[in-house]
């Protein structure tokens, strides 16, 4: 790492910018439609934007797709947090290095416009391969590029919010960019004032609308089922080199190592972004066989964790009675979470529900293994103790539905 530091709004560090949390994430499947109905309908994410690649993109690329769209999803009132696109499309556009690769952006918030320019250029002076970089449907600016085994991961600002009517912008509002405006730019607001001016209706925009009844008491409030997905993340994946992948992460993108453990043999990477135990997992490929889990895919697992403990319980009888496969994994893949439900998507891409992270406080120590909660798998108390961060960490805001 060069000794140069770099003013981020005021603060020194050794890279033009600080990541400040796991903003969003997007995977490639093979019937979007499928996948749809499983994080829709079942999971609880809402639909914030479909873009029909037969309008956008259309080509051979797209023959034998049962749907022809990428799929926009939210848990909160950012414009998406989850990523649904269509493998074959994804292959046409990027060429991934792997066939494995079916995660299409790790996408990593930070505090400012200027920090996703000056971290491209910073890149680029390091021989970083930079994929692309401008402005997308969602309104954030971007800069995306590859990790050691070829993970595309994003550097974002500026993610389009959702408010109480549930409307994203409209269509004729996607800020479509292929590059990095000069700095200082024009804002959000002045965007939209312009709009408005040129005769824009900004409440013409996407709503979707849960149609499914609403039977479940969660808090209080009835909802399609008896969970509320609250934050996403961490995101476990393997990749060719655990110390490669480590340097890359820490070095480059500035994540701090909590902990690492052995699996079954093989030495396991927890890293984090702000106060959660960690954001990212990096396990040798050599374990993707040994733990079960598909070969078809770099990921081990995505997390989604749910409002409470007593959400997390309800959810595992509500999918395991809806024919979703749940897994059984070790509890040394996920240090720092106690109660877990690993469910299995059409594709085989395997999501990690939890209630409780483990928060890291000023001092940056995470708790000794022996001061962790015992778990028994097979045994899920009606109720549980609090630990002393219980329900810490990032607070949903708003209401559950």
């Amino acid at each position: 790492m060069s000794e140069q530091q770099h003013n981020v709004g005021g603060v020194l560090y050794d890279r033009p910018f600080k990541i400040r949390r796991l903003n969003h994430f997007g995977i490639s499947v093979e019937d979007t439609g499928a996948s749809l109905a499983f994080y829709r309908d079942l999971l609880g994410f809402h639909v914030a934007d479909a873009l029909n690649l037969e309008k956008y993109d259309p080509g051979t690329w797209l023959d034998g797709l049962a749907d022809k769209h990428i799929y926009f999803l939210r848990h909160n009132s950012d414009h998406h947090t989850f990523v649904l696109m269509p493998k074959a499309w994804v292959d046409h556009m990027d060429s991934p290095a792997r066939g494995d690769l079916t995660i299409n952006q790790i996408t990593w918030q930070v505090g400012s416009l200027r920090e996703v320019v000056q971290a491209r250029l910073w890149l680029e002076s390091l021989g970083n391969k930079i994929e692309r970089y401008g402005r997308d449907p969602g309104s954030n600016w971007h800069t995306y590029f590859p990790d050691p085994t070829g993970h595309t991961n994003e550097l974002e600002y500026g993610i389009e919010q959702v408010g109480w009517d549930g409307r994203s912008k409209p269509e004729v509002l996607w800020p479509w960019a292929n590059e990095h405006p000069s700095l200082p730019t024009k804002s959000e607001s002045s965007e939209l004032a312009d709009a408005e001016s040129e005769g824009v209706d900004l409440t013409s925009g996407y709503r979707w609308v849960d149609e499914l009844p609403k039977t479940f008491d969660v808090g209080g409030v009835l909802l399609s089922r008896p969970f509320k997905p609250v934050r996403i993340g961490p995101v476990s994946i393997f990749v060719e080199d655990v110390a490669g992948a480590e340097e890359f992460y820490t070095q480059r993108l500035g994540l701090v190592k909590s902990e690492e453990t052995m699996v079954d043999g093989h030495r396991a990477v927890f890293l984090r972004t702000n106060t959660e135990h960690h954001s990212l997992g990096l396990f040798p490929m050599e374990l993707r066989k040994k733990l079960g889990v598909s070969e078809h895919t770099t990921l081990l697992s995505f997390g989604i964790q749910l409002g409470s403990y007593e959400q997390l319980k309800a959810a595992r009888d509500f999918l395991e009675e809806r024919g979703v496969k749940l897994l059984d994994l070790p509890q040394d893949i996920h240090p720092g979470v106690d109660y877990t439900v690993h469910a299995v998507d059409p594709d085989g891409h395997v999501m990690q529900l939890y209630y409780y992270m483990e928060q890291v406080g000023w001092d940056g120590s995470v708790r000794a293994p022996s001061q962790r909660r015992a778990v028994d798998p097979e045994v899920w108390p009606e109720a549980l103790s609090p630990m002393s961060d219980t329900y810490g960490g990032e607070t949903f805001w708003g209401p559950l539905g």
